[in-house]
This record gives structure tokens, sequence and C-alpha cells, in this order.
């Protein structure tokens, strides 16, 4: 996972089509002047907050995120859109999507499926912070755009689900076209499962047969950085979602034996089991910081089969139960800001 995010050239432009300075913008968020003129601009997680805080404060439009993540010129230059457009429907495209996200940035899409419902959740996995509203609207509307284009406008989310408080209702209800839920405890869009299945009528093997491998081999040399036990933890986050992967499904990922897999992660003094411990553990501390999610449903993501069984790992890790952790991690995180915040 690379720690930086790469901005597009063609995000500048689009600001221009829309009446915003790109310099404005640049010095409402507080990021250097020239960072617009490098050749490939790359930013920190905390500098992609700030950049899209200050195209919300410029632009004062409501919708603006919501026309940044439908900007089809955007998607022209975005290779992981392209694979997504070209696969072979909406889950194909979403499962694309997730697995290349990892190339271009510490960002994740999360995909989990209860029911009939499928659920897709972003995680800015660097973030100190609360992601920008902006940004979310960005995503989300991204997310929609290539599902409609994909099958010739067949899909709509049946919910989305906001931190936020209420605003604009009217406007989100109308470009999802779908309900919308404010204060809800986590940002998730959630689909029908009939409409994940969906196939793509721009679905093109010949193209994706090109594009695909390319972004595999971008992958698999990004991975062959890491160490396997490196590895191994950052596909258990990515497929830890309502279920417990096993190692022939990471194998899987990591295009390897399971048998071959057992043998390296032995080299490594390491072991299957414990680096599921390990992911699990770091997601339940993501989770409990950055969302309102009910433990329950905690509980769920990460695979296991009731909340008990939860507590009781988490109890282990941390001496305190979940509820009690993420309170007293509330508490240091107020009396920081308060102690740095100006008089």
């Amino acid at each position: 996972m690379t720690n930086r995010f790469r901005v597009s050239s063609a995000l500048i432009r689009r600001l221009e089509d829309v009446g915003l300075r790109p310099l404005v913008v640049l010095r409402q968020a507080g990021l250097p002047m020239g960072l617009f003129d490098q050749e490939k601009i790359l930013v920190t997680t905390e500098e992609l907050f700030s950049l899209y805080r200050g195209i919300s404060e410029v632009s004062r439009d409501p919708a603006i995120g919501l026309k940044l993540g439908t900007e089809e010129r955007i998607e022209r230059y975005d290779p992981i859109s392209i694979a997504a457009l070209y696969a072979r429907s909406f889950r194909d495209a979403l499962q694309r999507m997730a697995r290349y996200k990892q190339l271009t940035c510490p960002e994740e899409i999360r995909i989990a499926e209860r029911g009939d419902e499928c659920a897709v959740q972003f995680l800015w996995l660097l973030a100190d912070e609360i992601e920008p509203a902006l940004l979310i609207d960005v995503c989300f509307a991204w997310i929609v755009g290539i599902g409609r284009r994909g099958t010739g406008r067949l899909v709509n989310p049946k919910r989305v689900e906001l931190q936020r408080t209420e605003a604009h209702r009217k406007m989100y209800e109308q470009h999802f076209q779908c309900p919308m839920k404010f204060g809800a405890r986590q940002n998730v869009l959630v689909f029908d499962k009939a409409d994940v299945e969906r196939p793509f009528v721009t679905h093109n093997a010949d193209l994706l047969a090109i594009l695909a491998p390319q972004l595999e081999a971008e992958l698999t040399q990004q991975l062959a950085q890491k160490s396997v036990s490196e590895q191994v933890k950052g596909i258990l986050k990515r497929l830890l979602a309502g279920q417990r992967p096993g190692l022939e499904a990471v194998a899987g990922e990591l295009r390897l034996s399971t048998r071959t897999l057992q043998r390296r992660l032995t080299g490594e003094r390491a072991t299957f089991q414990q680096l599921m411990e390990d992911a699990r553990r770091e997601l339940a501390q993501h989770y409990l910081l950055h969302s309102s999610l009910e433990l329950n449903e905690t509980a769920y993501l990460l695979g296991y089969e009731d909340a008990n069984s939860f507590f009781r790992a988490f109890h282990h890790w941390e001496g305190t139960s979940p509820g009690e952790w993420r309170a007293s991690h509330a508490r240091s995180g107020q009396t920081r800001e308060t102690e740095t915040s100006p008089v």
C-alpha cells in the first residue's frame, strides 16, 4: 500500500470548468501554491482532506461533490474506472475497483454482503481525522456512476447512509434516486444484491484482457516489496466483511497454493491464525475510532459468530471492553483537541 494519493490533472481542469480557480482552492486549503505544477501530484491523507475541504469552502455549491464524482473526463484518465467499465457485471466492477484501489492510495473499498443487500464503504487507512463530507459525495457518486453507465442506467442504490446531519435531502435523493438516511453510524452505499448481479453493457473482454494484466503486474510488483505476512494481513483486512476468510481464499488472492503460502509464512515465523488476529485487532480499533457502529455490527464485520466472541477477543488484546476502549480514546481525542485549540 502506497502512503500517498495521486491527484489527477483532470480534476484541476474540472475545477476550472465549474468556475473554481485552482490557486484559490490551494490557498484556502493551506497547501503549497506550486502543488498543481508537479508532474505527479502526490499528497498525504491529511493534504487530500484539506484539498477537498478547500474545494467545498471555495465552491459553496452543495452539489459540487456529486458533480465531480460523475465527471466522465476524470474517468477517462483513471485506469481503475476503465477496468471497472469493461467488467462483466456490477459485482465484477466493484471487486476490481476494490482490488486495484490499493495500487493508487491508502484507501480501501470494503464490500460487505448481508441477506439481500450489498454495502459499499470507503476507508481512509491512514486518517487521523474524519473525512470531509465532499469527499464522501465524490466517492459515492463515482461508484453509482460506474454502475449506471455499465448497466445502461439500470442501477440505483437501495439507500444511502451518511453520518452527517441532514442537509439538502432533496438534492441527494434526486441524484441517487433512493432514500437518504442522515445521522447514520457510518457512511455507506447499500445496493440490492439483484442489482449487483446485473451485467454490464460496456463489458469488453478484449480490452479488459489488455488492461487487467497491466494492473495485476503493478499490484504484484507492489506486493512483492512487502513480506508475505504483511501481504496476508492486508488481504485479510480486505476480505473480512461479515465472513472469516480461510487460508485457501488468501492463497488464491496471492496466486499461490495453500502449501506454498503456509511454507512461506513458516519461513517468516508467522502463523495464519496470528495474522488473522492482528488484522481483526487493527480493524476493530479503526471501526471503534472512526465510526459509531454498534458493537454487534463491528463483531459481524470482523467475522465473529457473535458479539460475545468479539468482546472476549478484544479484552484479551486491550485488557478492557470495546465500549470502554472507545470511550477512553474519544476522551483522549477531545483532550488533545482542547489543548491544541487557539484561545
